[in-house]
């Protein structure tokens, strides 16, 4: 007696640049029947040997499965891509970075084509996708029942982490969380800067600062109960008075070592504006406020 053996759910992959390739490798080594597109026709014809068959247009691609993840350039690439497609019926998945307003106007327009619709926002790089020990994971916003329904085959290359049925949640968590990181890479920028002229291994300092990092990421937690309870005073150990009192340290720091203070200066400024204001005995969750304004 065989085996009994269920075919897994197809998937159309429009375009195949570095992450494109990442997750259809990962489909197609999962044992999905994938469909791929690609504007650079060579870059389809590379995974005909690992099993994806090759579509001619865009319509061929997207008439071949009804889940179908695109992940072009940007917004205009998927107007472009989709134009003369028929999306009737479709489970359109859209892992194309995007803004929010983007990601909520392009769930609109699907749906006026006749399909449903998914925002991705992906947390990864290339290399981290197929590698579940990496940690990368893709923010799905929109219809909760179709994330439901394609839950599986998209947690294939990558975790899955659902925000919500507005279609814009997924691009904003994604740029709200790439922003943290760059507002991180802009400190560690300031502090490799400021030995650069020394007698000090930068890799010697490097894990010092990686540690040291680590150590203040409870206040990113301590920040979020003072919004949700709008007493900012809650749990302050280093009130803003004393935080801004000690600016011109970093500052005549920064001077002296030869380095421009233009990464830290607009936030030093955010901090003596709340500091005005009477934010004295808070700690620095004030100046979220002062940027919402």
């Amino acid at each position: 007696m065989e085996p009994n053996t269920v075919e897994k759910p197809s998937v159309t992959m429009l375009g195949l640049g570095a992450m494109g390739t990442a997750l259809a490798r990962t489909w197609l080594a999962a044992g999905h029947p994938l469909t791929v597109w690609n504007r650079t026709p060579a870059r389809a014809a590379a995974l005909v040997p690992e099993g994806a068959r090759v579509a001619d247009t865009a319509a061929q691609a997207v008439a071949a499965s009804t889940l179908v993840v695109v992940c072009l350039l940007d917004d205009t690439a998927v107007d472009e891509v989709l134009a003369d497609t028929d999306l009737v019926g479709r489970d359109l998945v859209n892992l194309t970075t995007s803004t929010p307003a983007q990601a909520r106007a392009r769930a609109t327009w699907a749906r006026s084509r006749g399909a449903r619709y998914l925002a991705g926002g992906i947390m990864a790089v290339p290399p981290m996708i197929g590698v579940p020990e990496a940690g990368g994971y893709v923010f799905y916003s929109g219809s909760r029942a179709l994330f439901e329904r394609h839950r599986e085959t998209l947690r294939v290359p990558v975790g899955t982490t659902y925000v919500g049925e507005d279609a814009g949640f997924a691009a904003l968590h994604d740029v709200a969380l790439l922003s943290a990181m760059y507002g991180m890479f802009a400190g560690a920028a300031h502090a490799f800067a400021l030995i650069r002229r020394e007698d000090i291994d930068p890799a010697a300092l490097a894990p010092l600062l990686a540690d040291w990092l680590v150590a203040m990421i409870p206040a990113i937690h301590q920040t979020a109960d003072q919004l949700r309870s709008g007493d900012y005073t809650r749990g302050v150990v280093s009130t803003l008075a004393m935080q801004v009192a000690g600016t011109p340290t970093f500052l005549s720091t920064a001077e002296q070592q030869g380095v421009s203070p233009e990464l830290l200066s607009p936030y030093f400024d955010l901090m003596r504006r709340r500091l005005a204001e009477g934010g004295g005995e808070e700690d620095l969750t004030g100046v979220i406020d002062l940027l919402v304004r």
